[in-house]
């Protein structure tokens, strides 16, 4: 499998009344952006004009083709799906908005399986107006995981702050229970790993597993799902991987800063995972499904209606997405032909790459010192002759932040 010179990343429009339009507009109009990739974007192009004379911008061109082949490298290309388009609400939910949003997914998606692009980016929609007799999915992840035709796939969210996945995704909170089952927690945990260490190139990754309930259940006290399934999953990977730890305390372990001692972190659910997520992570998180062939990341943002169309909403998740896509279409392909002994990694070039995305070596697997401990005070900690083998682990994790 050879990386193309110049990488085609698709985009999909999103919803034609939130914010989607307007962030392709505003930054694919830069040519320094442009010249690191062939942006091919998949949605109408009427509405791109609409956006084009609401924000006043007159320096974006486009080329519009019927294939993904036929896009020039390192300029912007649109695929589109020709659905009819008198005049669309900037900032409203609309039926069209849905319909536009799923024809322009739905063909992206082809192409991506197909390998007519490299990776997929795709811009909010709303899980309101995408609801049809031809499309019954709650999102991206789970539309995706079919058209691949895996049982599992995880939706990973990623930061400089962290990268956390979440065992159960978009449901009702009153059926969150019903998710945490020994097989989903094991195949959702071990997409994980694996992604850290194909997508990231972390050679060891260190793995925080969280509880579902308070406390962790507090030894059952406060519920059973730690002791009957999630301890046992841990307990399995942890002979693959002894780095794996849990679970923990979800409260706990990011009040305390624990989490900056991990690579990785599996939540249980949505908002145990998103909300700090989103809180530590700001306009810089990336919303990532692994576990599929294809690459597809997403700002992680929704659709904002309040800022559409006003020139407001903030570029820099839409960009990361962009630069996380890439990185991670380059490290699959790189560790795949590692694997097939092809090449010899240019680790100069490598390091070129990333600096040109504006992204560190995630070879290293560095974390900040945390305040309050030292680099001699992690050095000189010694095991408690008592301590517990996840105690003893934990402490070889933070030794060997300094290895």
């Amino acid at each position: 499998m050879k990386i193309r010179k110049t990488l085609r990343i698709g985009i999909t429009i999103g919803d034609i009344g939130g914010i989607g339009p307007e962030l392709i507009i505003r930054a694919l109009k830069e040519p320094q952006l442009k010249e690191m990739f062939t942006p091919i974007i998949y949605g109408p192009a009427k509405v791109l004009n609409i956006y084009r004379k609401v924000l006043d911008v007159d320096k974006f061109s486009y080329n519009v083709i019927q294939d993904p082949s036929q896009a020039p490298p390192r300029k912007v290309s649109v695929i589109d799906p020709e659905i009819r388009i008198d005049e669309i609400e900037i900032g409203s939910p609309s039926k069209l908005g849905g319909e536009c949003a799923v024809a322009a997914f739905k063909m992206a998606t082809e192409d991506l399986k197909k390998g007519e692009i490299d990776a997929l980016v795709t811009m909010p929609i709303d899980k309101a107006t995408i609801q049809a007799d031809e499309f019954k999915f709650p999102g991206h992840t789970e539309y995706l995981a079919q058209a691949y035709g895996v049982e599992e796939s995880l939706m990973l969210m990623v930061s400089e702050k962290m990268k956390i996945g979440v065992v159960s995704g978009h449901v009702p909170v009153s059926k969150i229970h019903q998710d945490i089952t020994a097989n989903k927690v094991a195949a959702k945990l071990r997409i994980l790993d694996q992604s850290l260490r194909n997508d990231f190139n972390i050679e060891r990754p260190r793995i925080a597993v969280l509880g579902l309930n308070p406390h962790a259940g507090d030894n059952g006290l406060l519920g059973r799902e730690e002791i009957d399934v999630i301890f046992k999953v841990v307990e399995q990977q942890h002979k693959k991987n002894p780095l794996t730890l849990g679970p923990y305390s979800a409260d706990g372990f990011f009040g305390s800063g624990k989490f900056l001692s991990f690579d990785g972190i599996l939540a249980m659910y949505h908002d145990q995972g998103l909300i700090p997520f989103k809180l530590l992570s700001g306009f810089h998180g990336v919303n990532v499904t692994v576990g599929l062939e294809g690459v597809r990341t997403s700002p992680d943002h929704g659709v904002a209606y309040d800022l559409a169309g006003q020139n407001r909403a903030s570029l820099d998740s839409f960009i990361q997405a962009i630069f996380t896509a890439m990185d991670i279409y380059r490290n699959r392909t790189e560790n795949l032909e590692l694997q097939e002994g092809s090449i010899k990694v240019d680790e100069q070039k490598r390091k070129e790459v990333r600096k040109a995305l504006n992204r560190p070596d995630s070879r290293r697997g560095r974390r900040d010192e945390k305040p309050g401990r030292g680099r001699d005070e992690r050095k000189s900690q010694k095991p408690d002759p008592q301590a517990s083998k996840e105690e003893l682990v934990e402490l070889e994790v933070l030794r060997e932040e300094e290895e």
